[in-house]
Parts: structure tokens; C-alpha cells; sequence
């Protein structure tokens, strides 16, 4: 059996609260994949090649965390490099009604695969990328949102729109 585990999103931009998902993840799997999928509901901020680089840079202190891309199904992915668990971060029960949508699809396309639902830390239970990114916009501290490097990409991307 595979030992690994899949932590799935758009990462744009990748959060604390998504590291800390990441990090725990990375404490009970062997192996675990970041993979930035691409959303066709969202237009991202940051590239995926973007994405990846700020997700590598915050995730280097973590050797068995490795970062990817993929378009198309998670489903897809997941097979495509052997992985037999997805890994979700849950914040709130509205949360858990979005993800049990997916789950279940995921499911039927396969049922041989589990998803493990991880509760975030309180302190992030409020924290999304879309914040970040309209507190950032408007010169707002995320310095305790985002790590250093998301901070600083952060200011650059505001920069160049101003």
C-alpha cells in the first residue's frame, strides 16, 4: 500500500493555515504531495509556477513534502502518482458541506481512495487566501497570515498594480 497523501488546492496564496495543514499532514504520511490545482472558477493572483515557488520556499524545512501542478481531476492526480489519501483542511461547518460534496464525488470516481479531514487551529479558522489578499491590498499586516516570502510576493504584486 502507497503512504502517500495528497494535500490539494489553489494556494493563491498559500496561507499559515495552509502550512499548518501541510506540516501536520507531513508528521503522519510518509510522503506528501502539494499539488496547486488549477480552480477555472477563480483567476489566480499568482501563476501555479508562482504558487509552486512560494510553496516550496515555505514548505523547504519539511523533507518529505514535495510540490506539483495538475490540471484536470484530483482524482486523476492521485492515481497518476500512486496515492491512496487526500488530505483536507476543514474551518468551519461550511467547510464540511463543500467538501462533502467533493468527497463524494471522488467516491464514485474511485473508492478506493480516502480523504482525511484535518480541523484547522482556531487561530486559522478565520484565515483564507482571499482575505489575505484584500488585506494585503490595502497595506494591511499579514505577517502573521502568510509566511515571510508570501508577505513579500504579496507587496511586489500590489506594487506593480499601483
Amino acid at each position: 500500500m502507497s503512504n502517500i497523501a495528497v494535500v490539494p488546492g489553489s494556494f493563491d496564496p498559500i496561507t499559515n493555515g495552509h502550512l499548518d495543514i501541510i506540516a501536520r499532514a507531513s508528521k503522519i504520511f510518509e510522503n506528501v504531495r502539494v499539488v496547486v490545482m488549477h480552480n477555472s472558477a477563480k483567476k489566480g493572483m499568482f501563476t501555479a509556477e508562482e504558487r509552486i515557488e512560494l510553496i516550496r520556499e515555505a514548505t523547504s524545512h519539511l523533507p518529505n513534502v514535495k510540490v506539483e501542478t495538475s490540471a484536470g481531476l484530483l482524482i486523476d492526480y492521485v492515481n497518476r502518482i500512486g496515492a491512496t489519501v487526500i488530505v483536507r483542511g476543514l474551518r468551519a461547518v461550511s467547510d464540511f458541506e463543500y467538501e462533502m460534496q467533493i468527497t463524494s464525488v471522488n467516491r464514485v470516481l474511485d473508492d478506493e481512495i480516502e480523504t482525511f479531514f484535518v480541523m484547522t487551529k482556531s487561530q486559522y479558522s478565520f484565515l483564507s487566501s482571499s482575505i489575505v489578499k484584500e488585506v494585503s491590498q490595502y497595506g494591511g499586516d499579514i505577517s502573521a497570515l502568510v509566511p515571510r516570502n508570501v508577505e513579500l510576493a504579496l507587496r511586489e504584486k500590489y506594487k506593480a498594480t499601483h
